[in-house]
């Protein structure tokens, strides 16, 4: 078994500039308000502003993507243009609060992440709440991980990849395929990853100035929404952060260290440590939820540390 590994990587703050990328990430985060997230002009906003940013980023040179549908999910595989292993592969979840995102968002990172690991990477477009509450997103990601059984993919050959509430998904994920006493994925890679549905962490206060992207109001109304009529938080299925972490795969946590879901980062690396698991946590002074995004050099060390810690696993 691997030594447990562990590190915190705080590097030299950097000014946050409004510019129309950082504008347009703004704007997904804002698009909600508590009182708001039903209605659906305000959702249209705010998934308008992720297909918006998927415009605003130049789409990665050397990839190829190809699209098609597995029982009603879109699909999308980003593949490398160079000469690549078939396997292993990277599943992504992507992000956006559970109400928001798709294949054009996700498209973004899914290409950082071929040039970087030199491997494909399947996205898939689950169904958004509030119109599909909890659990259709898990149902969703269960049905893509079974596909991809059938393709003849073993789970040592896969690396689940989640930023926000995508992290959040890849987590919810490997916890069912615990519960079914199946085999876990080879690794999670999470950027961001909201944990705790509570809020509880002293983060949300501590930051809460700090932070240029995420709000309480706008977890609490994505959190409403996803949850549907849930009401304890608490629950594991909807928080990971408070299930057994005993038995998950090799983790990278990486979290910048001004945004209020910073303590669902550090919370999750002192369960998973606490655990026995491999577990790494990183974070980026001066960086913001989801940094990995925008083209700037914090984000490029991001994503060679993602693939130093692959390359580690022996991946």
């Amino acid at each position: 078994m691997r030594k447990n590994i562990s590190i915190v990587n705080s590097t030299e703050n950097i000014e946050v500039k409004m510019d129309p990328i950082m504008k347009a990430v703004k704007a997904i985060h804002s698009a909600i308000a508590v009182s708001e997230v039903d209605r659906a002009e305000t959702l249209n906003k705010q998934r308008a502003s992720h297909e918006r940013l998927s415009k605003l980023i130049t789409p990665a040179v050397g990839v190829s993507h190809r699209k098609e549908e597995v029982e009603g999910i879109p699909v999308e595989w980003s593949v490398p243009d160079f000469p690549h292993k078939d396997k292993p592969i990277v599943l992504y979840c992507h992000g956006g609060g559970y109400t928001a995102g798709g294949l054009g968002y996700s498209g973004m990172l899914a290409g950082k992440m071929v040039l970087h690991l030199g491997m494909s990477v399947c996205s898939f477009q689950y169904r958004l709440a509030p119109e599909n509450p909890y659990p259709a997103a898990i149902e969703d990601a269960v049905t893509i991980w079974n596909h991809l059984m059938y393709l003849g993919y073993g789970a040592d050959q896969i690396i689940l990849l989640g930023d926000s509430a995508g992290g959040n998904l890849a987590l919810e994920l490997t916890l069912v395929l615990r519960s079914q006493k199946r085999q876990l994925p080879a690794a999670m890679i999470l950027m961001s990853p909201w944990t705790d549905m509570t809020a509880s962490s002293a983060s949300y206060e501590k930051y809460k100035d700090s932070d240029p992207m995420l709000t309480l109001d706008y977890v609490y109304g994505v959190r409403n929404a996803y949850a549907g009529g849930e009401t304890d938080f608490s629950n594991p299925s909807l928080s990971p952060l408070f299930a057994d972490m005993e038995g998950m795969p090799p983790t990278l946590i990486q979290v910048g260290s001004n945004e209020i879901l910073r303590g669902d980062s550090e919370n999750l690396y002192k369960k998973m440590h606490k655990a026995g698991c491999i577990t790494r946590l990183q974070v980026f002074a001066g960086c913001w939820h989801v940094f990995q995004l925008i083209p700037a050099p914090k984000a490029s060390q991001a994503l060679k540390d993602v693939a130093a810690f692959v390359k580690e696993l022996g991946l």
